[in-house]
């Protein structure tokens, strides 16, 4: 769902386990999974790691909807996926 428009749009996606036994599972939680536009996605995560946080395997790279994302770890966030997205830059195509 997505709610409003431009810069400030809010999208909000509703997810539902393919397989409850198998990981992520997503039921698990209330709220599993939040994300974030990040300005700079590179510096931002090495800020992160250098101060103690665990990004999720994988680092940076192309989400689904095509932006730049990263995931910082569960273990690192009280429990909640939290996905850091690439601001798109206004200038580029």
């Amino acid at each position: 769902m997505r709610i409003g428009e431009g810069d400030s749009a809010v999208e909000i996606d509703l997810m539902q386990p393919l397989d409850p036994e198998k990981k992520p599972q997503v039921q698990k939680l209330a709220l599993n999974h939040f994300g974030l536009w990040i300005d700079d996605l590179p510096a931002c995560i090495k800020y992160l790691e250098a101060n103690g946080v665990q990004v999720a395997p994988g680092g940076i790279r192309k989400g689904a909807s095509g932006f730049d994302v990263a995931f910082i770890h569960p273990k690192s966030t009280g429990g909640i996926l939290l996905e850091l997205v690439q601001f798109p830059n206004k200038n580029s195509p």
